[in-house]
């Protein structure tokens, strides 16, 4: 297994052993890649562990537990209670992998995707996810009352959506949004939504079915169209990483953070927003005034 290991992390042309890879070399598979095919050859073994083959037992271990877990692994299975207190089996073998830090989006890349969009929907569409960080679902089930004008905030609502799109959180929140999104959203209704007879926000307009709610195929070839005009690799998503980034950037707390993308623990927000760096803590003391106007003097 451990061989195997080695073999994964080699770039394919050297993996037939004719040629040596020198120290410097990075590694063709990164761990967390590793970690998935191992869980996939873990999953033989520990079949032939319970049949009493020797080599399984050395490759799948016994932990006791309930310990080693957190918060992002706290799923318990179905009569989880029941096994409660026995050892569990773990993988003997098993790369130690960094979290990945969120994609984020420049501002001047941000812009040029909103420049490149053809059409008033679809730059509402991406101005909708980097004005509030919600996510792709959530906006392709908005309704036309869930956002206020004159309020300035949109409210996302889990329900039923024709167009099967999913709001992951279970409960309503309501988000603060900017003048400009307003009157963006004001354009589109007047200049391309027009009297269409339709409660969804984002609708099909220049295909087939009209006024059909938007699904996902045909946000995501937008988003390849896009990639291909822009030449920027992005994703829906990275626009909500944008958003929680920018607004931690510019001060606000992670608590604000955790309510306004909807997050149920305030751990997931720190687990996956805890990537700013030394200079964004620097620039966060100095607007504090830390390194100013001390009163002792060093």
């Amino acid at each position: 297994m451990a061989g195997f290991v080695a073999w994964l992390r080699l770039p394919p042309a050297a993996r037939n052993g004719t040629v040596s890879v020198l120290p410097t070399v990075g590694h063709h598979c990164a761990a967390s890649s590793v970690n998935r095919k191992l869980a996939a050859v873990g999953t033989f073994y520990e079949f032939h562990a319970r049949s009493g083959v020797a080599v399984a037992e050395v490759l799948v271990t016994m932990r006791p537990a309930g310990r080693h877990r957190s918060a992002a692994t706290s799923y318990k299975p179905f009569l989880q209670h029941i096994a409660s207190g026995k050892p569990e089996r773990t993988k003997t073998i098993k790369l130690k992998s960094g979290r990945k830090r969120p994609r984020v989006l420049t501002a001047a890349q941000a812009q040029t995707v909103l420049d490149a969009c053809e059409h008033l929907r679809d730059r509402l569409l991406f101005a909708l996810l980097l004005d509030t960080g919600v996510r792709i679902g959530e906006a392709l089930g908005l309704r036309h009352d869930d956002i206020e004008i004159a309020e300035k905030q949109v409210t996302v609502v889990p329900r039923q959506n024709d167009n099967r799109a999913r709001a992951k959180s279970s409960r309503t929140r309501t988000i603060p949004a900017s003048a400009e999104l307003m009157r963006l959203y004001s354009d589109y209704l007047h200049r391309e939504y027009g009297a269409l007879d339709s409660d969804y926000v984002f609708v099909n307009l220049f295909a087939e079915p009209q006024g059909h709610p938007w699904g996902y195929p045909a946000v995501y070839d937008l988003v390849r169209r896009l990639r291909k005009t822009t030449g920027i690799t992005f994703e829906p998503h990275q626009y909500r990483h944008t958003y929680a980034t920018w607004l931690l950037r510019r001060g606000a707390g992670m608590e604000n953070v955790k309510e306004l993308l909807g997050h149920a623990s305030i751990s997931t927000t720190i687990d996956t927003y805890g990537h700013l760096t030394v200079e964004d803590a620097r620039r966060t003391l100095e607007h504090a005034g830390w390194f100013t106007g001390r009163e002792v003097r060093l």
